[in-house]
């Protein structure tokens, strides 16, 4: 893999960094991702279990599938490309992960400033009362149900046809408007709004790096571009800028 010294001498020269990722770092895990060949929704129709409709028609049947998926997400580790990402925080000043995934992987790598615009898939809430319950939820009759109102629990993941979690969409903007990195990590960079956000860091002078499987969407603004997969690519920034800060 080559990584130009022009490269990383751009990363030293830089004190904000965010880190855009999607469901391609997950799958390095072994989470499935949605979109792609092998992806979830080429095998269920997201519309019938991914919205909110569906889920009050039938909360037993997209519950079936949610605990199916976490029990995926619970047994996955966060990988090298997660790690890598974590260990950022030691080269920069800020570093933010804003993350499409509701997986809780960065989290898990050791990341601290992350921001969800999909929500994560370990928290649920009444959608009643509005409760919030972390990973253990009453069930009642095959469906969680709120202990103080009776209320369904849902997931506190988007939906589609939801909008984004306002707080941490405008967070997310903020942070890509004023950082001097902004790398795309593991996304077609299709799904809106989220997508905007690689544009609006690039309108506010961002130097954007892709890291992707392959070209995307975005591939022809990007200043820098390495293909291939992520826990290959970013211990070896992480490691080159370590060598190079450490001089």
């Amino acid at each position: 893999m080559d990584i130009s010294q022009s490269f990383i001498d751009r990363l030293l020269e830089a004190e904000s960094v965010v880190f855009f990722t999607g469901a391609g770092i997950s799958a390095e895990s072994g989470i499935a991702t949605f979109r792609g060949k092998d992806g979830i929704w080429n095998k269920l129709k997201p519309e019938e279990l991914a919205n909110f409709n569906a889920f009050m028609k039938n909360p037993g049947m997209v519950w079936e599938w949610y605990s199916h998926r976490k029990q995926i997400i619970h047994d996955s580790q966060p990988n090298n490309a997660h790690l890598a990402i974590a260990e950022m925080q030691n080269l920069f000043d800020e570093v933010t992960v804003v993350t499409q995934n509701i997986d809780n992987l960065h989290r898990r790598a050791g990341s601290e400033t992350i921001l969800e615009l999909h929500g994560n898939i370990e928290r649920n809430y009444c959608i009643e009362c509005k409760t919030f319950y972390n990973d253990e939820v009453p069930v009642q009759d095959k469906v969680p149900r709120c202990t103080k109102c009776g209320g369904l629990i849902r997931p506190d993941v988007v939906w589609f046809g939801e909008y984004l979690p306002q707080d941490q969409f405008r967070a997310s903007d903020e942070a890509a408007r004023e950082c001097d990195i902004f790398f795309v990590v593991g996304t077609s960079a299709v799904v809106y709004p989220a997508a905007s956000l690689i544009y609006t860091a690039r309108e506010n002078g961002a130097y954007i790096v892709e890291v992707n499987i392959e070209e995307t969407e975005i591939s022809y603004i990007a200043d820098q571009s390495f293909y291939g997969e992520a826990g290959k690519i970013l211990p070896v920034i992480a490691q080159k800028l370590s060598e190079e800060k450490s001089h």
